[in-house]
């Protein structure tokens, strides 16, 4: 079985359909928080984003934590990342970019903090793609990994609603005891995996989908926001995301 879940053809075709692209990024960001506390323990001073075109973590994290940081993915539309970067007032000059195909990429260097959001799940061999971002990783450094958790009821959403997305998805990835498992077979410490979010559900591209895929998809969206509201808690079957951090030797 192939280890890549998706192509290149795939992902220029994905960020193609996508409109506004660049935006505003707030200093609330999703992560925020917990990106802010790895910095602070760790002090952290540079850090790359993999698989992260257009690069909104590497513009948060350059825009409100003035770090030294790359961008790297097999993707990048230069004019998209310009216009991104200006609208956090930052310059071409204030990001590295790498473009490159992470499996023929030997890193030149490494970097106190090393993250991707949304990279891991698209790829079947879960220990595979985690050693690779290890590799970037300074001694003392951190790994800071976020995955979508479709186990739980935005994955039902996926499956029933955008079944060619779901596909593209590594479901068995989705499970924070595994990562864990493999951090520590990798020898990293203070490794910490769990679900993150009280609830939400999405659908790429929505505005393409019917009438009453969208309402049905709002009314559930409404519902479990009131529910986790009244009673607050993280879950397999509820929370949108998994995080996975840890620190290397």
């Amino acid at each position: 079985m192939a280890n890549l879940l998706t192509d290149r053809a795939f992902w220029v075709n994905y960020w193609e359909s996508k409109k506004g692209l660049a935006v505003h990024l707030p200093s609330n960001y999703l992560f925020h928080a917990q990106l802010a506390d790895v910095i602070r323990k760790n002090g952290v001073k540079t850090a790359i984003e993999l698989g992260g075109f257009p690069g909104y973590y590497a513009v948060f994290l350059k825009k409100y934590f003035k770090l030294d940081v790359t961008l790297l993915d097999y993707f990048v539309h230069p004019p998209v990342v310009k216009e991104l970067l200006e609208k956090s007032d930052l310059a071409e000059k204030d990001i590295h970019i790498i473009e490159t195909d992470l499996f023929n990429y030997t890193p030149e260097q490494q970097y106190d903090l090393v993250l991707s959001c949304g990279l891991i799940e698209h790829f079947n061999d879960t220990a595979d793609i985690i050693n690779r971002h290890i590799a970037f990783v300074k001694p003392g450094g951190t790994l800071f990994i976020t995955l979508p958790n479709f186990k739980a009821v935005n994955g039902w959403f996926q499956k029933n609603f955008d079944k060619e997305n779901y596909d593209k998805h590594n479901i068995n990835s989705m499970d924070p005891s595994l990562l864990k498992s493999i951090c520590e077979q990798a020898g990293l410490k203070d490794v910490q995996s769990g679900y993150f979010g009280r609830f939400s559900v999405w659908l790429e591209n929505e505005d393409q989908k019917s009438a009453s895929v969208r309402l049905f998809k709002k009314a559930v969206w409404l519902t479990g926001k009131i529910f986790t509201k009244l009673i607050p808690f993280e879950s397999k079957n509820l929370s949108p995301y998994i995080i996975l951090a840890a620190k290397k030797n």
